[in-house]
């Protein structure tokens, strides 16, 4: 329904900035790495997902694409809703968690306020699932679907290119942006965030 919202920072509180568009606030509940972009009176643009229950329409606003695609894909696994999604977006970035999701790192997703160890497994294993069945994009020209077996790369680039999939880019998109990277010494979630960069200018 709305794709974001762009107007002044009117108020901010935990896991909340309120966006004046046109006289009319929007009460966007959000991540604390998006919070930390925004300053009250300054203009800011959130993108947005309109979360609709029986008794109650939530609006989620992001800083970034990448972590309102983050955000849906959490909403996707099994046992995870809003508030331990945005849980996890504020302990780490959506290329950290992408690359937790690759790498099967349990610790970084139970660092969120409210996620334990079974949640943290469901979040890798049913992610690394939908990338391995195909329901994800492909990264780097490679395929990780078809057989219904978690194939998970080895190499450093077929990790991040994995990642960037993680987070819903395409293997056209991946493959630009992986290009003139550092891919054999930087970390893996440097790789990601430089790739974003990239895609994102």
């Amino acid at each position: 329904m709305y794709y974001y919202v762009r107007g002044e920072v009117a108020h901010i509180a935990p896991h909340l900035a309120v966006i004046d568009c046109g006289g009319v606030g929007y009460a966007c509940r959000t991540t604390q790495n998006t919070l930390s972009y925004l300053k009250r009176g300054q203009q800011a643009k959130l993108y947005t997902y309109l979360n609709v229950r029986e008794d109650a329409m939530e609006l989620y606003g992001f800083s970034s694409e990448s972590e309102l695609s983050c955000f849906q894909m959490l909403l996707g696994v099994s046992g995870v809703g809003p508030k331990a999604a945005l849980a996890m977006l504020s302990a780490t970035t959506p290329e950290g968690l992408a690359a937790s999701v690759i790498t099967g790192d349990e610790r970084a997703l139970t660092a969120a306020q409210g996620v334990g160890k079974k949640i943290a497994q469901r979040v890798i294993l049913e992610l690394k699932d939908k990338l391995a069945k195909g329901q994800l994009p492909a990264a780097g020209g490679e395929s990780y679907g078809g057989s219904g077996v978690t194939v998970i790369p080895q190499n450093k680039a077929s990790e991040a290119a994995a990642a960037l999939a993680v987070l819903g880019y395409s293997a056209q998109e991946v493959a630009v942006a992986l290009k003139g990277i550092d891919l054999e010494s930087l970390p893996l979630e440097e790789i990601v965030r430089q790739a974003l960069k990239k895609m994102i200018k």
